[in-house]
């Protein structure tokens, strides 16, 4: 949750539309994979090794999946924003 606000909310310039739409794709991208990978985690996890062992492997590949997708999101919105023409100094916004 905490990282998910973090991203929505810096930088806060410039915040439009698009940046909006692909943030908001881009924490349901990452919610997603996190979902999928706790669900392919529980059913794939070998109760073998402890009954606390699905939840432990459940909990660390969604946790991966969800930062490896914020972290592809974040590497694309910076790049997208650095090319992004600069407003004018005194210009309305």
């Amino acid at each position: 949750m905490i990282l998910s606000v973090l991203f929505w909310r810096f930088p806060r310039q410039p915040r439009g539309s698009a940046r909006t739409t692909f943030d908001s794709l881009a924490l349901a991208v990452a919610t997603a994979a996190a979902f999928a990978g706790m669900h392919w985690g529980m059913r794939n996890a070998d109760a073998s090794y402890g009954a606390m062992w699905p939840q432990v492997l459940a909990t660390s590949v969604a946790y991966g999946l969800y930062l490896t997708a914020m972290t592809v999101a974040l590497l694309i919105r910076m790049r997208w924003l650095r090319r992004r023409p600069s407003p004018l100094p005194g210009a309305q916004s």
